[in-house]
């Protein structure tokens, strides 16, 4: 697990520094996204499948540039979250902050927007954009997503965006989300999973890790790891291809009241 945190990490930081120095690096990051640097040998394919491109115009005109820069993910969340005013959300894998800084002018003043992430360098943009925005319901956090920093029963939305592929322990993962929900709290992410035909081995041949491929589950084991947590009412629901047998989801799921 170390071993692919470290290399997750060093990823993620090589992409915030570059947008941070606004340097020809960024641009590179930014038609890739978690894919690598370069998108035609990678899950990519050097099409506009993962980063900005998935956030609409309106909503990528409402935040900082830096912000949507960093985005690395696969989908947007936010766009099925149905967050409400006074909720509080957590964004799992948070790096530069778009969906956090989302999130919280859709929960409002009255509502609270957490973003977790590992990475001292996108914690360190997160928190430039968060004061660019003016956004004062929000709170950056460093930490795993397989140790949620957080205590149990504090949160009523998570949120990712290609992240959770990305965790070795993905049980733990889940069962963190449960445990920091409120009863009847529920998740809207976006992630890559496979399709079940794809062994590991196939899996790991159209990817890396740090290119969210080679950790993805298949639309099975993330059903049944999810129900195991304690969720109920999955649901995975495929948008786009990202490489042969390789797709963007969205999931959701519940958390019971009782």
């Amino acid at each position: 697990m170390t071993d692919v945190r470290d290399a997750v990490r060093e990823r993620y930081a090589e992409a915030a520094t570059a947008v941070s120095n606004r340097s020809t690096e960024a641009a590179a990051f930014e038609s890739s996204g978690c894919c690598g640097s370069d998108p035609s040998d990678s899950c990519c394919g050097g099409s506009a499948v993962f980063g900005p491109g998935l956030y609409r115009s309106s909503e990528a005109s409402e935040l900082p540039e830096e912000a949507v820069l960093a985005s690395l993910g696969c989908g947007n969340p936010i766009a099925v979250a149905e967050l409400h005013e006074g909720e509080t959300v957590l964004d799992l894998g948070s790096g530069g902050g778009i969906d956090v800084l989302l999130s919280a002018r859709r929960v409002g003043p009255s509502g609270k927007a957490y973003g977790l992430d590992m990475t001292d360098e996108m914690l360190q943009l997160a928190n430039k954009n968060k004061a660019e925005a003016g956004a004062e319901n929000v709170e950056f956090l460093k930490g795993y997503i397989e140790e949620i920093p957080l205590p149990d029963s504090s949160v009523d939305v998570i949120i990712s965006n290609c992240v959770i592929n990305l965790a070795s322990d993905k049980e733990a993962v889940f069962s963190e989300m449960h445990r920091v929900l409120r009863p009847g709290g529920r998740i809207g992410i976006s992630d890559v999973v496979a399709s079940n035909a794809l062994s590991s081995a196939e899996r790991a041949e159209r990817g890396s890790f740090v290119g969210c491929i080679a950790g993805a589950l298949s639309l099975s084991e993330y059903e049944d790891g999810l129900t195991r947590a304690g969720f109920s009412r999955v649901d995975i629901s495929i948008t786009h291809d990202v490489a042969d047998g390789m797709h963007s989801a969205i999931v959701r799921a519940l958390k019971s009241d009782g």
